[in-house]
């Protein structure tokens, strides 16, 4: 059995970690630097380093942080906001990331995907996903959840993994920094559908919500934010947790 990942996640405004609900009414939550070490040290899997604000601001990410970040780490780092075109992933990788993110590029431009798994290989290219509940319809949003595009959530899920993606982050927006459980229901879909591993994202609030998407929803990775940046919840509790409860997490 693959064990399961914990990874806390720092979404990035001008330079800040920042942290909101349903992806707005954004709040400090610290230094990227200091919050990546404490990550690292308190045993995360992984981490993941989004720079919201990028693409809306169609600007590129801040790569002179990235560096900072990768330089106090020493577990796997994906990066993502504001990447368009090949060179803009060469430069993430060479700057310390192991993977990228990729999300509104993607969908204005569905063969960077292609062409990114090729050049780079698929481990390095997650599609993040950002979805919302519109009359039953899981819609995808771009932008940093600002903007509405006609895809369904579920089918580019699918070409995401066809084209090539070595994974997908996918976040709930309604469940977005509420604390109220992960969207296992959907999760189950995406994970019955497509054969690439799955991050949950939104909704993280407890220990049983984690345990909950990886029983019910057999994804490979749950992702929060809030949770840890405020110590409401301990990496290495969470783990004991899942650990007592069945659920095969990495040490």
């Amino acid at each position: 059995m693959v064990a399961k990942r914990i990874i806390p996640c720092l979404d990035v405004k001008e330079g800040k970690v920042v942290k909101g609900t349903n992806f707005v009414n954004l709040r400090d939550a610290g230094s990227a630097v200091e919050l990546a070490e404490r990550y690292y040290l308190e045993g995360a899997d992984e981490l993941v380093f989004l720079d919201i604000t990028a693409s809306s601001d169609k600007r590129k990410i801040l790569i002179e942080l990235v560096k900072e970040v990768a330089k106090v780490i020493r577990i796997p780092f994906t990066v993502g906001g504001g990447i368009s075109e090949l060179n803009d992933i060469d430069n993430l990788l060479k700057a310390g990331a192991d993977k990228v993110s990729l999300n509104t590029s993607i969908v204005i431009n569905p063969e960077l995907i292609t062409k990114a798994s090729r050049q780079f290989g698929s481990q390095a290219i997650v599609a993040a996903i950002d979805v919302k509940k519109n009359d039953g319809r899981y819609q995808i949003f771009i932008k940093g959840g600002r903007e509405a595009v006609q895809l369904e959530g579920l089918a580019w899920c699918k070409e995401t993994a066809e084209r090539g993606a070595g994974e997908i982050l996918l976040t709930s927006m309604d469940r977005d920094g509420t604390k109220s459980g992960f969207d296992v229901e959907f999760l189950s879909q995406i994970t019955k559908a497509v054969s690439i591993p799955v991050i949950a994202s939104g909704g993280a609030g407890t220990k049983d919500h984690f345990l909950e998407a990886f029983k019910n929803a057999d994804v490979d990775a749950c992702l929060a934010a809030s949770l840890f940046h405020y110590q409401e919840l301990e990496i290495s509790d969470l783990k004991q947790y899942l650990q007592e409860n069945g659920v095969q997490t990495r040490k």
